[in-house]
């Protein structure tokens, strides 16, 4: 027997899922894994919009003094919901078992973000969303949703909006039957690190490397760290409207950036290429900020959902 560890996750299904996928790969190692359920601030108040919530870490707090506290080994998350700038004592183990990072547009209906009718309401908790659907179709209300994906559903199919959007990934990791369209990125580009989870250790554990070399993706996390290189860059934390999207090929990392102003009226955008994940991410970043992404990211402390 590899030894014993005891997993911190969040409570919501999504999460459970999540973190068994991570502690499959470890019991198949020999690892004795325990699974602990640990409440976060946004589990605490589940009816208060997360753009009032003013916290980075309003997914990650609790997990990351856990961890600090040696309550757990290791804590994995959506890795979308994790701030660039880890707590002292913290780092990021592996980037494991990313999925398509698209947005999906779920509705009774079937609809394409074109085809909503004049005026729909479209639910989402995420500036990022609202910011890039405004864009496309300024027309539409954008509605605060809360809870989890199956509650989400329930609402919208109850009345609380027309249509819903949520991430492909936790959708069919869940297994949820919803109909759903896959928006292209050209209407919504990802959150950095969307599809991906992220295992999060503290960084003196001496197993930190063995778990690293189970769990980690190579692709995904260059991938995943020009990304993430992009939104340190631009001052951003996990809630803002800055859309980013890496593919790695032949070596070479291509990502894809925009900053959108959460009335949708102003964009920046632009893509980036090369072989080192971080550069291409400060790269881009330092060309949206001369072409007016910092005003955009300026004014988003001043807006409410």
């Amino acid at each position: 027997m590899a030894g014993r560890l005891v997993l911190g996750t969040r409570g919501s299904p999504l999460a459970l899922i999540q973190a068994g996928f991570c502690a499959a790969g470890l019991r198949r190692a020999g690892f004795e894994v325990e699974l602990r359920r640990i409440r976060t601030t946004s589990d605490r108040r589940p009816d208060v919009p997360l753009s009032v919530i003013d916290q980075r870490d309003v997914f990650t707090r609790q997990l990351d003094e856990a961890l600090l506290a040696g309550e757990v080994d290791l804590a994995v998350h959506s890795m979308k919901d994790v701030p660039t700038g880890l707590p002292g004592g913290i780092a990021l183990a592996a980037v494991a078992g990313r999925e398509d990072p698209s947005d999906v547009l779920v509705s009774e209906e079937g609809w394409t973000v074109d085809g909503l009718p004049e005026g729909a309401r479209v639910a989402t908790s995420s500036l990022r969303r609202r910011a890039q659907l405004l864009h496309r179709r300024p027309d539409l209300r954008i509605v605060e949703i809360r809870g989890n994906v199956d509650t989400r559903i329930r609402k919208v199919r109850e009345g609380a909006a027309e249509a819903l959007v949520l991430a492909r990934a936790g959708l069919e990791r869940l297994g949820l039957e919803a109909p759903r369209v896959v928006v292209p990125h050209e209407i919504l580009l990802p959150a950095a690190g969307q599809g991906a989870l992220a295992v999060a250790m503290r960084s003196d554990d001496p197993r930190l490397r063995e778990i690293r070399r189970l769990l980690n993706d190579p692709v995904a996390e260059r991938a995943v760290e020009a990304e993430r290189s992009l939104l340190r860059e631009l001052g951003g934390g996990c809630r803002v409207p800055v859309g980013a999207y890496a593919v790695v090929a032949g070596g070479r990392v291509r990502l894809r950036g925009s900053v959108v102003s959460p009335d949708g009226r102003a964009v920046c955008g632009g893509e980036e290429s090369g072989e080192e994940p971080e550069e291409v991410g400060r790269t881009l970043a330092r060309r949206l900020l001369e072409r007016g992404a910092d005003e955009i990211l300026d004014c988003v402390g001043r807006v409410r959902l």
